[in-house]
């Protein structure tokens, strides 16, 4: 095999042509699963998109919340992308390399959307504090300037610290087995396949988790302690139950993302409690379910946009209508 070898710091650095996906070695109908994922994407795409679009070209969804919204459909859309038509390619069609600046392609993008996935769901909770413990002063705090700062402040923080992470990855070694075991090109199998220390590697995987995932939940948590503390404040049992009914949704998706990646992590990448194989499955599952699920739980259940969705269909049912009393006419 011949592999291509770069000078860094008056050493060398062994690049390899590419790597090989080998997760899913022990299911016997894994085809199956992978037909339920293409199902997922397809979900995931068109949900999404249903939801940008009605928001995109109704200009009275153009506020913080629905920009919020919006920013989450985006980011499930890419997230999926990532991923799933890639594991479909590898598993299903059985063509399992993947070239070295590809893999490191997909890294970056998994992890840079995984990541923002993350602190979307940090910035809706944001939203629903604002509404519930300020909410004569919303409309100053929450601006639509305000919201698209921290969004784009998000964008570029998980970025930036992606760039990082999958860039000092080209300073590692690879000398021996070239067979990565996950789903994609994940960053600690990749990096544990190397020759050389890669504790820089290592205490980045850490760091990453830590902004990943503790941080944008614990964040989360904290809000929805002052959430409920104003709430509990309220006189009235019918304003308390509004007020925590708008939060339903949200903490729906916070325990459909975080539980299971917390989970896998702890046990899984931390104290390896879990068959590699299993932690493969959890961890594709729960990578890939949120996208799909976030659209139809949250943003289609949201009642201005489920309103111009039904306004929406009543509008093509009847333009079809239209059209078929149109050809009887000309028969």
């Amino acid at each position: 095999m011949s592999f291509l070898r770069t000078v860094l710091n008056d050493s060398v650095v062994i690049h390899p042509p590419g790597f090989y996906i080998i997760g899913f070695q022990t299911f016997p109908y894994i085809s199956v699963y992978f037909v339920f994922l293409a199902f997922v994407y397809v979900v995931t795409v068109l949900f999404n998109g249903l939801v940008i679009c009605i928001i995109a070209f109704n200009h009275c969804l153009h506020t913080p919340k629905f920009l919020a919204v919006v920013n989450l459909a985006v980011i499930d859309v890419i997230l999926n992308t990532c991923t799933i038509p890639s594991m479909i390619k590898i598993f299903f069609i059985k063509d399992n390399f993947i070239p070295f600046n590809l893999c490191l392609v997909q890294m970056f993008f998994y992890y840079t959307f995984g990541t923002l996935e993350s602190y979307a769901l940090a910035i809706l909770a944001y939203d629903r504090l604002i509404a519930i413990c300020f909410p004569l002063r919303q409309n100053t705090i929450n601006t639509m300037q305000n919201m698209s700062c921290i969004v784009g402040l998000t964008w570029c923080f998980s970025l930036g610290i992606t760039a990082f992470a999958t860039s000092i990855m080209t300073r590692l070694s690879f000398c021996k087995s070239l067979r990565v075991f996950s789903y994609f090109c994940d960053y600690a199998p990749v990096f544990r396949l190397a020759c050389n220390d890669y504790s820089l590697q290592w205490s980045t995987a850490s760091l990453l988790t830590i902004l990943l995932l503790v941080g944008p939940f614990t964040f989360i948590l904290l809000t929805y302690v002052s959430i409920l503390l104003t709430v509990f404040r309220m006189k009235s049992l019918n304003n308390r139950l509004k007020a925590l009914a708008t939060c339903v949704e949200h903490l729906i998706l916070v325990a459909i993302f975080y539980i299971p990646l917390i989970a896998i992590f702890t046990i899984g990448f931390y104290l390896r409690l879990i068959d590699p194989d299993q932690r493969v499955l959890s961890l594709s599952l729960a990578s890939c379910i949120p996208p799909c699920v976030n659209p139809i739980v949250y943003s289609l259940k949201t009642k201005e946009i489920k309103i111009r969705f039904l306004a929406l269909v009543r509008k093509n049912k009847i333009s079809t209508d239209q059209h078929k009393r149109l050809g009887e006419l000309f028969k």
